[in-house]
């Protein structure tokens, strides 16, 4: 068993209490809405996208892309209006931090939003939230109305004479809402089939205008960044690759799931062992899905890995959303592998054949394999297709394919059991 630390600095959930949600007043007495003040008084909008940049702040939502650099890709002269989207659409399975945060400090976010916004022109912020997250969005209505009478949202904002204000946008409710162009067409009350760019949507996003689309996680991070400064940020991370701090949301066979906000680049081990109390009684790792379910299986080998986005990539892994499901030594990983490709295949928007067609024909074989039906040539037939998810035409089949390629890869002797004895050797006769 790993020792117990002593306290990580808590950024995101510092005002996080055990039954409501942190106030106006209790945000602005740990120091909420000074950076926006700051912003808006001393510095330009280049300035504050320049300290975004040097924070080295990566994107929580998945694809770790830097949200300085994405800021930067709206052009000065760029036209009007422009807009700013959070993704607060979190259907990952496994996924479920930015409820949390939500729930913990709304006025984080909504700074977040505005100086973002400052950063990059926007007059408008859209919170694009899935329908199951009703009382997230109503705590973010309410919230956003006191900061409007506050003075710190909507028109002349602390009398600097910036005007921006939030909307909260619940979501039809599928997975495919969560893939940015597609979210952007579900806003404008296209059907949501996923886009490739060129154009960008920071060139031509929601309605051909300039929009930046940032997760929820990620927005909130820039108050802290504006405030205290990159370098400040930066050493936060216990790796020199990872900035910042990270929720992790932490699933499966532990005593305490739930979840933490840790230093980026934390072992996977401590996560486990220490705050989230460890495996159940009876229960050894086996393995671990590191960040949702279009992540791929880690075996015992990774169980000491940093857990930042350089670290898992060097490994072959992503670390995604930071959601982490854990799977003990009982555990079948092909009826778990059937479960997330189950999901997949309901939740594809049928736009391009390998993700269509190919996500069936993987749930038909793995669901054959695990009611003992199953043949020694689907594992090679399970591997091409794999092979073709990643012809699709955006991120969500590739995704997909994720679970099921590390099966083959780390646990294949698991699926050949299964062919081999006719039955799931995790079920009793």
């Amino acid at each position: 068993m790993i020792p117990a630390q002593a306290p990580y600095p808590q950024v995101l959930f510092r005002n996080r209490q055990p039954d409501r949600i942190a106030t106006l007043e209790e945000y602005r007495r740990s120091g909420g809405y000074e950076a926006l003040q700051t912003a808006l008084q001393t510095l330009s909008p280049q300035m504050v996208r320049g300290q975004i940049l040097d924070a080295m702040l990566l994107g929580r939502g998945g694809a770790a892309f830097s949200t300085g650099r994405k800021l930067m890709t709206v052009a000065d002269d760029a036209p009007r209006p422009r807009y700013l989207v959070c993704n607060a659409d979190e259907m990952e399975p496994g996924t479920f931090k930015d409820r949390v945060l939500i729930h913990a400090d709304p006025h984080l976010l909504i700074e977040g939003m505005t100086l973002t916004a400052f950063a990059e022109g926007a007059c408008c912020g859209i919170v694009f939230i899935r329908p199951e997250y009703e009382g997230a969005a109503r705590i973010l209505e309410r919230e956003s109305e006191v900061a409007r009478r506050a003075g710190l949202l909507g028109a002349d904002i602390l009398g600097s004479g910036f005007d921006f204000d939030i909307v909260v946008h619940r979501s039809g409710g599928r997975y495919i809402c969560g893939e940015g162009s597609a979210q952007l067409n579900a806003l404008m009350g296209r059907r949501p089939n996923p886009k490739q760019p060129p154009p960008y949507p920071t060139e031509k996003g929601l309605w051909d205008q300039p929009t930046v689309l940032q997760n929820v996680e990620t927005l909130a991070c820039v108050a802290p960044i504006i405030r205290n400064g990159p370098e400040w940020f930066k050493n936060l991370a216990l790796t020199e690759t990872g900035a910042g701090t990270k929720i992790f949301c932490v699933s499966g066979k532990v005593r305490q799931p739930g979840c933490f906000e840790l230093p980026m680049g934390v072992p996977l081990s401590e996560i486990i062992e220490v705050h989230a109390g460890g495996m159940l009684p009876g229960s050894e790792f086996k393995a671990c899905l590191p960040g949702g379910a279009s992540t791929r299986f880690m075996p015992r080998e990774f169980y000491e890995i940093p857990m930042d986005f350089e670290s898992l990539r060097l490994a072959g892994h992503r670390l995604g959303t930071g959601a982490i499901m854990v799977f003990d030594h009982q555990t079948c990983l092909v009826a778990a592998t059937l479960n997330l490709i189950t999901f997949f295949a309901r939740e594809s928007c049928g736009w391009c054949t390998p993700c269509r067609e190919g996500l069936p024909y993987i749930r038909d074989l793995l669901a054959r394999i695990e009611d003992g039906r199953g043949e020694p040539e689907f594992i090679p037939m399970l591997k091409r297709m794999g092979e073709h998810l990643w012809k699709a035409y955006c991120a969500f089949a590739p995704g997909a394919a994720s679970p099921l390629e590390s099966l083959l890869t780390y646990f294949e002797e698991e699926v050949q059991a299964h062919i081999r004895l006719g039955r799931c050797p995790f079920r009793e006769r």
